[in-house]
Order: C-alpha cells, then structure tokens, then sequence
C-alpha cells in the first residue's frame, strides 16, 4: 500500500494547518505534493493542497485571514468584509453569517492564532483531524479528505472498523462515513472544528435543523427560492452544464437550470424494465420546455450494477456501496464531460429531503393524533404492514441509545422484514453471512463502546432518520465527484444546500410526508418551472432487473474478487461463505443489498494496494 497514494493522485484536497512552527514537517510534507498554498499572517503555511482556482475565495484584515473553497458565490470583497468584521473578536457571528450563503463550500478562518474549518450541514462537504506527530508532541491539522489526513501523518488502518462497513443496510450514526483509519476523526455536519496556536481542537455546533412549523403553501414558495439559488451558484457563468434527467427531484433540478439561462444538455438513461417510465416523462418535459438539448442513453448501452467490479481503480477516502453501480452511474457522467460539460447537476438528496420517512409520524401522534393517525392507516395499507407491528413501533419510546444497545446484540440476527414498518430509529443492520466471529465481535464491540456523546442526530425519530439519510446520500455525491475529478468535471446536487435542506424541513409533516401525494413540497414548488405535463408525475422507476441481470452478468467478476480477498486475509470474511453466496441466484429486493458493503470494502482495499500512480507525479 502506497504511504503517498492519495497525496499525489488525487486532483483536489487540501490541508488546514495551525499557526505554529510546531508542524513544519507535516506542512512541508504536505507542500511537497501540492500546487497551492495560503499562509497565515505570520507567513507559515495555512491551507496547502491541489484545487480548481475557480473555486476559491479569499479575503484578508489586518492578522485574519478567510479562504472559500467549493460552490459559491462569495466574492472577494464578501470575504474581506467577513475577516473584517471577524479581526480581533471571538464571536464566530461574522463567519456564521458567510457560512450561510448559498451554495456548499469548506469556510476557513484564521484569527488571532486560532484557525476555524467547517463544510456542509451534511455528509458533502467533510472536516476531518488527526494529531501529527512532532519534536514537541502531537499537533492537530485537518483536512477535506480523510485518506490524505491519514498519509500526511502517518496513520494505520483499523481493521476493526472495516469489520463495521461490512454492515447489511448501512452503518448507523454517528460511524457512518467515519475514517478507517486509526486516529483520524470526522467532524459531524453542521459543527466547526477550531485549532489553537497549540494545534489542540475545539468542535462546535454552528447548525441545527428549523422547526417544521411551515404550512406547505409558505414552504413550497420558500424551497422554491432557494433552489433557483442554489442552481444559479452553480450555474452562472458557464457556457454550458449538464444535468441528469429521470425522476421528478432531477427534473426539477434541471428545469430550475433552464428557466435560470443556463444552456442545459439533459442526460436520460433508458432501463431494461418494461415499467420504468423516465424515458417517456424527459421526453414530454423537454418537448414543453424547450431550448434544453436532451440524450437518451439506450438501455443496451447503460454498465449493469457490478460491472466492471474486479478493474476498479478510483481513489476514494472511504469504501462506497456506489461501487457496485460506479459504471452504471458514471456512464452519463463521462459522456456529459466529453460533450464539454465542466458541471454535471443531480437529483440525489431529493426522495430523503421531500419525501421524507413516515418516522416523522411517531412524534406527530403526541401532538396531531388524528392527523397522524389517518396517515399511518394509509402508509400502512399502501406498504402492507401489519396492525400488530405498527402498534408495536408506536408503543415503542425507547433512546437512540437503547436503540445502539439492542443493534449490537442482535448483529447476526434475522434481517428486519420487508414490511417492517418504518416507524424506528433505522432499519436495523446486520453482519452479512460470511462475516468471520473476529468482524462481527469488531463491529460490536465499536458500537457498544463508542456511543453519540450528543445523542442521535436528530430531536426524534423522523428528524434523527432524515437527516442520517441526507449524510449517507451526500456522502453518493460526494464519492461520484471523487469519481469524476480526473474527468475535469463537477458532480453538483443543490438538493444539499443548507438553504434548501432548511425550507424543506421547516415545512410540517403532516404537509410534506403523506401516504396521499407523491412529494407534495416540490410539487407545489415547482408550479412555474417543471411544465405542467410532468410536474404532477407520481412514479419513479428502479433498477431491480439491472441488479439482477448484473449479478448473473458479471458472476466471474464477483468471483474474482473472492480470490486472495483482503478481507479474508484481514480475518474479516469467510472466503468459502462469500464464495457461495456470489454463486448463487440472489433477490435484488431481499438478498443482493448484503454483498454491497462488503464488495465496496474489497474494492477499496484493493485500490490502496493497487491503483497506479500518474507517472508525471510519482516521487521517488
């Protein structure tokens, strides 16, 4: 495994380092490998790394500096007016109020020997710490990717939490996307983290979620706006984006970009299912809209889910269950950056932020019964549960806590059936079969030993499930853009601005979260913008018949990477159980959904040891 994989092959990272000549060695490691760097008013290095000087944003009073990295639209003087105002004071009110622009981008200050970071209120944009080692004792520094955090100190991978990736129906918060590596920490969504002159760190909350008191009417006109913004960042000043054209979440997207000016090249892939309508709803909204240039990709030409499994080389900083579908989902990409496109814009974020999860209704029960009480009905009768079951659910009040507890003894039980109903903390996790003792007695071990110090993520059930969706999801977003960096071009998703996330979730549940409508929020919200022939569109297709076909397609694929498998040689895997289950005809719907973590996890071990370095950045 290459000790500078990450360093020199990767095309965008940077590192925020403390103002302290305490950390001369890691910052020169760090300027060895990069392309840009900023100082700090003492003119040691601050922020070293690779980014798109397009992309950044700076602005300097007297001792403090502010750097605005991402998609924004932040302008130099905004930023010198915010280290202005933030120069000489201790109230983070004046980088607050810059952090809640439009757009999601990583915010840096440094002010008076203390060094600010923050990213997004979800999983896109990430913060991660670890402590380099130095003459005068460990010093933190920070960094956008955890797996450069992790080379420029020096840190081992913990193969106990690799055991916890290989969870069936994903790792529950807070481990979720947290680093693999020993000694390298995320900072959670919504927080800040701040180093000292000493290089000590200090998180903070800097955002929580809005109350959701909003009627829909007021909460449709409001996500309204704040879409249009968040597309406009992204948009303004390209000759041309690219967007994804399928559901009704990335049409609006994409008809948000048109009525906006930009010039759009709409991408609509076909699928082999005879019910998967995406082609015909494109096809109606670009004939009433106009202006838009639209591609149908065939379906005989869209990569079936594990395609390409066993040739994989993408440099991520953690292991993603989008690998089983990376070429599917990456298809649509390449061809948008070979048509020229710099920015391609996705729908993803928008089923766990507009439809949000029935969950929601656990605590509406307490203050709206009878509203609460008509909608289960519906979702019950809509997804089949039963009367028993959902009583159960209602009747249970216990913590997220107690919820983590009873996750971590029952890890090798029975997967929770497929009209549990959705009313608890998370869909329970469970090891897949060929989980070795060694992993499963790893994963629970790290579940019932590090607890949330803050609890779960959200006030109750619904908020705690929606907004742990919206990490795993823009944590997709934020792997696919690692996936298309070397491409040359962006993977955007507004439906992750912090603006848009709060006019959403303002709104009451009872108007957004209903068995009754399908996304009622953007439906009232796009009146004006998706025309009228698609924006009451109710289905959404899947890609059940791509997951199965792909399963029986690329078998030896699968098989392959049984052989000499890292996670068996970890002690992590039984190579003769996952063999068999690879072998065998699996269900899309009920089976094949727990060989995805752990093929994720294979493949990314795999590509540490593996992938080539760019020759022109190898060093010797």
């Amino acid at each position: 495994m290459d000790p500078s994989l990450s360093l020199q092959s990767v095309p965008a990272w940077f590192v925020v380092l403390p103002d302290t000549d305490a950390v001369a060695a890691p910052a020169a490691k760090a300027l060895s490998f990069a392309s840009r760097h900023l100082l700090h008013a003492s003119g040691r290095p601050w922020i070293v790394g690779r980014w798109d000087p397009g992309t950044a944003v700076t602005g300097a009073h007297r001792d403090t500096r502010v750097a605005v990295i991402g998609e924004h639209a932040v302008t130099s003087l905004d930023a010198e007016r915010a280290a202005a105002a933030a120069s000489g004071t201790a109230s983070p009110s004046a980088l607050d109020r810059l952090a809640g622009r439009p757009g999601t981008f990583h915010l840096m200050a440094t002010v008076a020997g203390r060094v600010r970071i923050q990213g997004g209120v979800v999983g896109l944009r990430r913060v991660f710490h670890a402590e380099a080692a130095t003459p005068g004792g460990p010093v933190s520094v920070a960094s956008d990717r955890a797996d450069v955090l992790a080379e420029l100190v020096g840190a081992g991978l913990d193969e106990r939490r690799i055991a916890l990736e290989m969870l069936a129906s994903g790792v529950p918060y807070p481990w979720h996307g947290d680093p693999l590596w020993r000694g390298v920490h995320a900072v959670p969504g919504g927080h800040r983290l701040t180093l000292d002159s000493g290089g000590r760190t200090r998180t903070t909350r800097w955002w929580s979620p809005p109350d959701p008191v909003v009627p829909l009417a007021a909460g449709a006109a409001h996500l309204k706006e704040a879409l249009a913004e968040a597309v406009a960042v992204r948009t303004r000043g390209r000759d041309l984006v690219s967007s994804d054209l399928g559901g009704l979440d990335s049409t609006a997207v994409c008809c948000t970009a048109a009525r906006g000016g930009a010039k759009v090249v709409a991408y609509t892939a076909a699928i082999h299912d005879e019910a998967g309508d995406d082609v015909y709803w494109a096809e109606r909204t670009v004939r009433a809209l106009g202006g838009v240039e639209h591609h149908i990709v065939p379906a005989r030409e869209v990569a079936m889910t594990f395609d390409g499994i066993d040739t994989l080389r993408d440099v991520l900083d953690t292991p993603s269950i989008l690998t089983v579908d990376r070429n599917r989902r990456m298809g649509i990409i390449e061809l948008a950056a070979a048509r020229g496109s710099g920015l391609h814009l996705t729908g993803l974020g928008g089923d766990e932020l507009l439809a949000g999860t029935p969950a929601r209704l656990h605590t509406l029960l307490l203050t709206h019964p009878f509203v609460a009480l008509q909608a289960i009905r519906g979702y019950a009768a809509k997804y089949r549960w039963a009367r028993r079951a959902v009583l159960r659910r209602l009747l249970d009040r216990r913590s997220y806590d107690a919820w983590l507890g009873r996750l971590a003894r029952d890890l090798t039980g029975p997967p929770a059936p497929v009209d549990e109903p959705l009313l608890d903390w998370a869909v329970p996790p469970r090891m897949p079969p060929w989980a070795t003792p060694d992993a499963v007695a790893a994963a629970r071990e790290l579940i019932r030993t590090r607890r949330t110090p803050t609890g779960p993520r959200g006030r109750d059930r619904g908020e705690h499930r929606e907004l742990a969706a919206m990490d795993g999801i823009s944590q997709w977003v934020r792997h696919i853009g690692q996936m298309a960096a070397p491409l040359g071009i962006a993977v955007s998703a507004p439906y992750y601005d912090a603006r848009v996330i709060e006019a959403a979730l303002a709104v009451r549940p009872q108007d957004r979260i209903t068995p009754w409508r399908y996304k009622p929020l953007i439906v009232e919200a796009m009146r004006g913008v998706v025309p009228e022939a698609s924006r009451t569109r109710s289905t959404k297709a899947n890609a059940t018949f791509e997951e199965e076909a792909g399963l029986r397609r690329h078998r030896r694929a699968l098989l392959t990477l049984c052989e000499d498998s890292r996670l068996v040689r970890l002690g992590l895997a039984d190579e003769k159980a996952l063999r068999e289950w690879c072998r065998r005809a699996v269900s899309a719907e009920t089976e094949s959904y727990q060989l995805h973590p752990t093929i994720a996890c294979e493949v990314w071990l795999r590509s540490r040891e593996m992938t080539p370095l760019p020759a022109a950045d190898r060093k010797v």
